[in-house]
């Protein structure tokens, strides 16, 4: 069983989520009608998700949010509002949240999006359990994570922690697709289009180390994403 922590103000709302959810069989779902008691009872009990509705009395869902993460920096938490604007997103991602959906919305799609967090939260704690490679070959380059290095005939580049990260993610899928939103969300923890601009620097960063290579190259797969390809 998945225990949810659903954070709701509106009753009749909770009332019809938590219903709907437990109906699935493989839910349990406490329903708390306003921010600080959903605290005081994320205090005492162990959840595997959290759905907080941003306009909540006595204590808002993000103020709620950021005080959760304090507690435990790794449970998915979905956000969920009546308000669609761009900055609300931004916040959500900023305090650390996982998803965000927009009031009023399918109950399918919040189970959807539910679904996939606990499947995304599963991966991870497989490869939390196999450590993550620190040193790759790229063609005739050697690239060293924890020393920030890109090797090759001697020759040494430094790089920038963002640069690493994001080499770091190409090389984990080569010759595969790493989603544009992904890389956003993991390295920037938002995917606005300002961070997606600052990303396409440093990618343009990575294709210059790299040139000197005619085997390397790192391609945009359009309306995806990029891949690393090394023939």
């Amino acid at each position: 069983m998945t225990k949810i922590l659903l954070a709701e103000d509106d009753p009749n709302l909770g009332d019809i989520l938590k219903e709907y959810l437990e109906l699935k069989g493989k839910f349990e779902v406490t329903l708390s009608v306003d921010g600080e008691d959903a605290l005081r009872t994320f205090s005492r009990e162990s959840f595997d998700l959290c759905i907080l509705d941003v306009m909540m009395p006595k204590k808002d869902g993000f103020t709620l949010g950021k005080e959760i993460r304090k507690l435990d920096e790794s449970i998915p938490i979905i956000f969920a509002t009546a308000k669609g604007m761009m900055e609300d997103k931004s916040i959500a991602f900023g305090l650390g949240g996982d998803d965000y959906i927009t009031k009023p919305f399918r109950v399918e799609e919040l189970l959807l999006r539910i679904n996939a967090l606990m499947k995304r939260a599963s991966n991870k704690e497989a490869e939390a359990k196999e450590p993550t490679p620190t040193n790759f070959k790229i063609g005739s380059y050697d690239f060293d994570f924890v020393s920030q290095l890109i090797t090759r005939n001697g020759e040494h580049q430094k790089l920038s922690t963002k640069e690493a990260e994001l080499l770091q993610m190409l090389c984990l899928r080569k010759n595969d697709v790493l989603t544009r939103e992904e890389a956003l969300i993991k390295i920037w923890h938002d995917d606005n289009y300002f961070n997606g601009r600052s990303m396409d620097v440093f990618l343009s960063k990575l294709r210059k180390y790299l040139r000197a290579d005619p085997n390397v190259e790192i391609v945009n797969v359009h309306g995806k994403g990029y891949k690393l390809i090394v023939s």
